[in-house]
This record gives C-alpha cells, structure tokens and sequence, in this order.
C-alpha cells in the first residue's frame, strides 16, 4: 500500500466518518425534537442561537433552531462528571466506551455511494470494502451490551443492574431472529459484499422494488417475482430486531424511565451519559444505512435512473456520480431515521415479557419458516406458484398455531374484586 492509497483511505475515514456520519448523531436529536413536536402539537427547539443582540445587532441568529445540538454538546461538557463513590471506577469508566464504539466501528463497511475517481485511484465510496459486510455489523454490534451489561453491573444500583440484565435477554431474544431474517436476503443475492448487492440493486431493482432491469422499467422474472414476499417478510422481522438491537421505543426497555428511573445509565452524567445517548443514536444510524443497503437499494437511485444519467454510453460511472449516489443515501437514511422517530412516538413501549414472547415464539419461527420458504423459490423457480401455495398455507398454519400457543400459556391474571 503506497502513500497515496493510505492518504484515500484516511480521507475516507476522516470525511465518511466525521463528516457524514457522526453530523447526523446531534441532528438526529434535532429532528426527533422536532417531530416530536409536531406530532404533539408542540413548537419545538426554535430559539436557541447565536445572541447577536449582545453584540448590538437589532435579532439574534435563530436558523430555526438548528444551534440546539450545539447548545446541548456544550452543556454536556461543561456540567460536573460526577462518579458515585459505591461503583467499580473501572468497569465504570469503561462502559460508555464499549457502547459507542461498535456503533462507529461498523460504518466503515457502509457503501455510501457509486466507485469515484480520486487522484488517477478509482475507489469504492466504503472505507473497507469487505467480503462479510453484514456478518462483521453483526459481530460487531452484538458488542454493545458489553457496554450496557457492564455499566449496569459496575454501577452498583438495583435499577441498572435489571436494566443490564434486561439488555442481555433482550438481544439474546431478537439476535436469533434478526440473523435468521437476513439469510433469504443472502441467499438471494449470493454475495455477502454490500457493495456487491447495492450494484445489483441498481441493476434489476431493489430487493422489494424489483421494478427494473438493466436501466429499463420491466417487470420482474418469475424467480424475482415469487421471491418478494420471503423479500418483504424479510423486511419486517430485520427492521423490527433493528429497533431493539437500538434500544429504541417500542423496546427501550433496559432503560425504562417508568420502571428503572433511567436504566442502565441511571448513575452516569455528564459526558459518560452523552457516550451512551450518543452510541444509542449512532446505532440508529448505521442500522438505518445497513436496511437501505440490503432492502431500499443503497446509494442507487433506482428506476432505471442510475443508467440513464450517471452512466457513459460504455457502462462506466461519471465522475460525479458517487457525489449524487451519496445525496441519494443520505436522503434515504434521514427518511428512515425519521421513520424511527415516527414510531417512537406513536407505538407504546412493550411489556417485557410482549418483548421475549415476540422474540422467541413469533420471530424465531416466522424467518426460520421464511427461509425455507425462500430456499424453496431460488431452488425451483419453475415451480414457483405451487412452491408459494404450499409455503403460504404451511406460513398460515404454523402461524396460527404460534399464535393459539401463545394465547393458552399466557397466565391470566384475575380481576382484583373491592
């Protein structure tokens, strides 16, 4: 590796990471103050900004609020780091760190956009381009309860201690799933590269928009056509395991502020609690990017588009392209992010014992049967309408009978009589 390659790579570093990703932490607070606001009939973070009446300007800077981020950064790294003298300092200290990092650590396999042309080197728009993409996001961000297990247990306090605990079964619940749901997908695409599956996207339409082929609209072949409800299935059960590998509402139950005070980082303040607030947000992130890859097409615009305008009359990419491929994901992200944003503030938070019976009892078996159910299409194309026949109505039963299972063990309390 000469001078010049590792120059790309740390500019890579230095722009996808710093600039790019971590900007949206802070403005995804920004936004989820925001919407919160609308949804509640609120106004919202508005006046926070630049006081250019102290310099004897006639209106301060407002710019709808958009200082707010700063201001709270600021805030919390002036307010006192206060560490309770019962905790193990250690295991205290350390736990912020092992939350936000895996968060940051997993960006780097993102492609954010189309291969660009940087001093005579044509480069992918990822920083590693690796061959395991979503396995090493898996590995990685499974880290995470470290973080949390360990800040419960260090602080010493019962309410984090169940909050630690509780994150330890809540991704012993949903990683199986979540694992599971994703095995169609690779199947399908046969590549575990996500720069790989991205192009082909681009190419013959994204995994639940297969509307194209080849830069043409068309309407999807038999094999694509039958693969779109294991594709959607798919869909559901990763996007639902990646609101609770974020902790986010409706499964921010190891920090449930109505039972646990704050959870697992009850104890911290200061810039220890912004680590975690901050890990918290930066999985949003990266889980939202890691869906638009594998289901919304990733960078590609879709619809034939990325073949008509950003292609030469030879196949290849023009010079600004990976420019427009990277405004295009980073539009798809902000939406995704503000779907987050959307549900946490319409879906209540479940029950913890809803969380562990949707994770073992429904999920577990729903993307195991939908993987057969997709092994069943890509093997026998041919055979796809009996194949999807036979794979609804055994969907349909074992549904069902999950379903009546769970209803005739859930203990029913009885009413209290006065």
């Amino acid at each position: 590796m000469d001078l010049i390659q590792i120059g790309i790579l740390l500019l890579k570093i230095v722009v996808l990471t710093f600039v790019v990703v971590l900007p949206l932490v802070p403005l995804s607070v920004y936004f989820e103050r925001r919407f919160s606001a609308v949804i509640q009939d609120r106004v919202g973070p508005n006046r926070t900004g630049i006081p250019l009446t102290l310099l004897g300007f006639k209106k301060d800077f407002r710019f709808f609020g958009l200082i707010q981020p700063i201001a709270d950064g600021v805030k919390l790294f002036l307010k006192e780091d206060f560490t309770p003298a019962h905790v193990r300092k250690v295991f205290y200290w350390m736990a912020p760190a092992l939350t936000v990092a895996p968060a940051l650590i997993t960006v780097c396999v993102i492609p954010f956009g189309s291969p660009i042309t940087l001093f005579g080197h044509t480069e992918p728009l990822v920083i590693a381009n690796l061959n395991v993409g979503p396995l090493f996001i898996f590995a990685v961000a499974s880290l995470t309860v470290y973080g949390i297990t360990l800040a419960g247990w260090s602080s010493n306090s019962k309410y984090s201690f169940i909050g630690g605990v509780r994150s330890t079964a809540q991704m012993i619940s949903y990683e199986i799933a979540l694992g599971l749901s994703i095995i169609p997908v690779i199947m399908f695409y046969g590549d575990l590269n996500l720069n790989t599956i991205v192009q082909y996207q681009a190419d013959n339409g994204w995994l639940i928009l297969p509307l194209w082929k080849n830069g043409s609209l068309a309407l999807p072949d038999l094999a694509t056509a039958m693969f779109w409800i294991p594709g959607v299935i798919a869909f559901f059960i990763f996007t639902i395991s990646i609101f609770a590998e974020t902790n986010r509402m409706p499964f921010d139950l190891p920090e449930c502020e109505t039972e646990l005070v704050g959870g697992y980082h009850t104890e911290y303040s200061s810039m220890k609690f912004a680590m975690f607030f901050m890990g918290e947000y930066a999985a949003m992130v990266v889980g939202s990017a890691l869906i638009v890859t594998l289901f919304l097409g990733g960078w590609s615009l879709g619809f034939g588009l990325d073949q008509l305008l950003l292609q030469d009359a030879n196949g290849q990419w023009l010079w600004f392209s990976g420019f427009v491929h990277l405004a295009c994901f980073m539009v798809k992200l902000i939406a995704f992010i503000l779907f987050f944003i959307l549900v946490r503030w319409t879906v209540p938070r479940f029950r913890y014992d809803q969380l562990m019976k949707l994770g073992w009892v429904v999920f577990f078996e729903a993307a195991l049967i939908n993987v057969f159910l997709a092994a069943l299409v890509i093997a026998a194309p041919e055979l796809a309408g009996l194949t999807l026949t036979i794979g609804a109505i055994l969907l349909t039963a074992v549904t069902a009978a999950i379903i009546w299972v769970a209803k005739v063990s859930d203990p029913r309390t009885k009413p209290l009589r006065a």
